[in-house]
């Protein structure tokens, strides 16, 4: 029946103008519903894992119409409070040729913004769940957020339940309120056995400069004694529509890179850092080798360019023909 998990983050709507037009260009706007941890949580639905979605959303139809693409996904929402307060948002302008994308956040005074620290109960959520995950993007919401981040890494630990941290370091978010990012990140990345993350952040972390990715998850697994695991990924970009990505993945045993996936003619790139964690964590849930943890997971990231919105629509066999480099011809 699979791994129960749970994930906590904002549910959001995602504007985005239409085509490769800017933002407004004709005031005319495609939504779709997202968040980094609530694209993790329907990666793993689709992979037959128990799922529930922990969050406080606005009681609102906005909310109500988000919740319901999660139900629809097959992520439990029982577990999600509603507030009064609005709905969060982001606004995406696609990028095209050489412009990159761009986003601009809207979530300030939203109802998971606004959230008091202890409004989960964690104590009768968390017992029995087989992996706890969440992303850097949730404490850098504001200070009520942050609070409960820590608070509830804490909470797994102290319950025996794998915590598995995506880094995800906004500064736009962090600096709408003076957060101390770093701090915040390392006493969440402390409680991960399972990280995300890539040299960049680690140095902003951990407050030092690497010369190479290596060096930096040594110092990564030196500071922290619970990680026991980083995956990251390489993206190599010619233009917006013409990119490449591959992965790896480090234990403290050992490094698996995978094979590489060229991506002409990109659909959607958001999401598929998310979709990169949840092809990891599946993989490692169902107790698989290293190699094919990193290849699965590399393949369910590629894939999800293929797709418009933060969701990434496949399943284990779709991803598992992708790692094999399957037939493009149509399936009939």
């Amino acid at each position: 029946m699979g791994a129960r998990v749970i994930c906590f983050g904002e549910l959001l709507l995602r504007l985005t103008a239409p085509g490769n037009e800017r933002l407004l260009q004709s005031w005319s706007l495609d939504v779709c519903t997202g968040g980094a941890e609530a694209n993790v949580a329907v990666s793993l639905a689709a992979f037959g894992h128990r799922v529930q979605f922990a969050s406080v959303v606005s009681a609102s139809p906005l909310g109500a119409a988000a919740l319901g693409e999660l139900q629809r996904a097959g992520v439990a929402t029982g577990s999600v409070l509603r507030g009064p307060q609005r709905m969060g948002l982001y606004f995406l302008e696609p990028g095209a040729v050489l412009r990159p994308s761009a986003i601009t956040y809207d979530r300030a005074g939203s109802a998971f913004a606004a959230a008091a620290p202890d409004a989960i109960d964690w104590s009768a959520l968390l017992p029995g769940a087989d992996l706890f995950h969440i992303s850097g993007v949730t404490p850098a919401i504001g200070p009520r957020a942050a609070e409960a981040a820590v608070r509830v890494v804490k909470a797994a630990n102290e319950m025996g339940v794998p915590v598995s941290f995506d880094g995800n370091y906004r500064a736009l978010l962090w600096d709408a309120w003076k957060g101390d990012g770093p701090g915040i990140l390392k006493e969440i990345l402390s409680g991960a056995s399972t990280a995300f993350i890539n040299e960049r952040d680690l140095a902003l972390i951990l407050g030092r400069s690497f010369v190479s990715r290596a060096e930096a998850f040594q110092a990564a697994f030196d500071t922290f004694p619970r990680l026991e695991r980083i995956a990251a990924t390489t993206r190599v970009q010619a233009s917006v529509e013409d990119q490449a990505l591959a992965a790896e993945l480090v234990t403290r045993e050992g490094r698996w890179v995978s094979r590489r996936h060229d991506l002409p003619g990109v659909v959607d790139r958001i999401g598929g850092g998310d979709a990169f964690a949840a092809g990891a964590l599946h993989a490692v849930l169902e107790g698989r080798d290293p190699q094919y943890v990193i290849e699965f997971a590399a393949a369910a990231g590629a894939l999800k360019h293929s797709i418009p919105g933060d969701f990434n629509r496949v399943s284990v066999a779709e991803v598992e023909a992708a790692m094999a480099g399957g037939s493009l011809d149509v399936r009939r």
